[in-house]
């Protein structure tokens, strides 16, 4: 398929260095092949060419993943230092030089867990916007009587967003402790297995699935009876602790290199891939988005992007980001069902690789994406409705005598309404609020709502 020049010798060793060379760097396909070549062929490839970037990189690659040591012999490396991953191509994380070989790991997270993300042109456009210093321009111009009542609006919409996604009506208690979860995103906490634990149980009603630690067993997600209904198997119980470990040191450790939405996408949808516990995992998953905002002190201090009532808004993309690493993790598990609650899981060799190291090249796409609309779909516009609310309310008081409650809610009918009170609406509040005010309502909100299609389309 390529020019017979160009086509690598027939190894196995010869095709990860083709593959370095012209497809970019794929840690989960690099790790499971490069295990598989002794230390002997490794040290044979170095020696023919001490200096050359893609050997170099196998080498210090296959020492990280094997945990075993290559001897050099009698080669010399005099070239300089070369990054594993090309920040024009990559979101990279810090720098940990190997002197022995001269290269520069600059993965996301450590070799333990250390997912990828590519920079495609999609995902350039969102970095390109600054989504964040776009929040944080609108906290600082929109007033502070306004902005906290559009926080307020967007705490209860995320809470009630984020259970929407799960089929779920938040009871009161519930939706306020996770409000109050929500308002204290930014306090300094870091992410531990304690943590984690203390925010499922608050997330979850079932005490039966409360959590104390992560998981013991395996888990699934199922939609239909039997193997066939099985759509994604997490890793098995045994690798979570060490997969676990590795991203809360990722989440707890940002890498100065990388935007805080990246982060954020990294860390929530590498917990729900890796799915700690048996219950409370995808809320959980989006509240780790909030968290690590929170934590980046990229936006100002209680203000939050209601990204999940995108989310659920948009929820045939949110289940495309997810699938994206999930379809193709599902086939790494043979499942077996024999009847009632007895399935047998049955893992692939290296599917260990596979969830060390996923490509979350998607979930970043969508989380940025989900942060534009939350600013500019959601609290933008329920800033302004605010904004159109508060000057239409003290018009009336100014020209008219009418009760403050029987205003606000007329008020709120007509916005909600295109600029118009229903004829119902009117019939119920007859007896006491005049024609002349129902008029003077429905004026007002029709050219305010006009103003602002003239702001869109500018």
């Amino acid at each position: 398929m390529v020019p017979a020049r160009m086509a690598p010798p027939d190894t196995l060793l010869g095709h990860l260095l083709f593959a370095l060379k012209y497809e970019g760097v794929n840690l989960y396909l690099l790790a499971a092949g490069l295990k598989q070549v002794p230390a002997a062929d490794m040290e044979a490839a170095h020696a023919a060419t001490p200096n050359g970037v893609y050997v170099r990189t196998a080498c210090h690659l296959w020492e990280l993943v094997t945990g075993e040591n290559l001897s050099q012999g009698d080669a010399v490396i005099t070239a300089p230092y070369q990054a594993v991953f090309d920040p024009q191509r990559y979101c990279v994380g810090a720098s940990r030089r190997s002197a022995k070989w001269r290269m520069d790991f600059n993965g996301l997270g450590e070799i333990g867990f250390c997912p990828t993300v590519r920079r495609t042109p999609a995902l350039q456009r969102l970095l390109e916007q600054d989504i964040l210093a776009q929040a944080r321009q609108f906290a600082q111009n929109i007033g502070i009587e306004v902005l906290d009542r559009a926080l307020g609006w967007a705490y209860l919409s995320e809470t009630e967003g984020s259970f929407a996604i799960e089929g779920e009506v938040p009871s009161r208690d519930k939706a306020q402790a996770f409000v109050s979860l929500l308002k204290h995103a930014g306090d300094a906490h870091e992410l531990t297995q304690d943590l984690l634990c203390e925010l499922q149980r608050l997330s979850i009603t079932n005490e039966f699935d409360q959590a104390f630690e992560f998981r013991s067993e395996q888990n699934r997600l199922q939609k239909g009876v039997g193997a066939a209904g099985v759509r994604y198997v997490p890793p098995k119980p045994e690798r979570v602790p060490a997969l676990m470990d590795g991203l809360m040191d990722l989440a707890n450790r940002k890498p100065q290199e990388l935007d805080p939405l990246v982060h954020a996408a990294i860390v929530s949808f590498g917990f729900v891939f890796i799915h700690p516990f048996m219950d409370g995992n995808g809320r959980l998953s989006r509240f780790l988005i909030h968290h690590c905002l929170g934590q980046s002190g990229a936006l100002p201090r209680a203000v939050v992007l209601p990204i999940s009532v995108a989310m659920k808004r948009h929820e045939d993309e949110y289940l495309q980001a997810l699938v994206d690493f999930s379809a193709p993790a599902r086939e790494l598990c043979e499942v077996l069902w024999a009847g009632d609650e007895d399935y047998f899981f049955t893992w692939k060799p290296h599917a260990d690789e596979a969830f060390r190291f996923m490509d979350l090249t998607a979930a970043a796409e969508f989380t940025l994406s989900m942060a534009q609309v939350a600013l500019e779909q959601d609290l933008l516009r329920q800033a302004q409705w605010l904004g159109d609310f508060d000057a239409i309310y003290k018009q009336i008081k100014h020209d008219h005598d009418v009760r403050d409650a029987d205003l606000s809610t007329l008020i709120a009918i007509a916005l909600q309404n295109g600029g118009a009170i229903s004829r119902g609406k009117r019939k119920t509040y007859a007896d006491r609020v005049p024609v002349r005010v129902f008029e003077a309502i429905d004026a007002l909100c029709t050219a305010r709502q006009a103003i602002r299609r003239g702001e869109l389309a500018g």
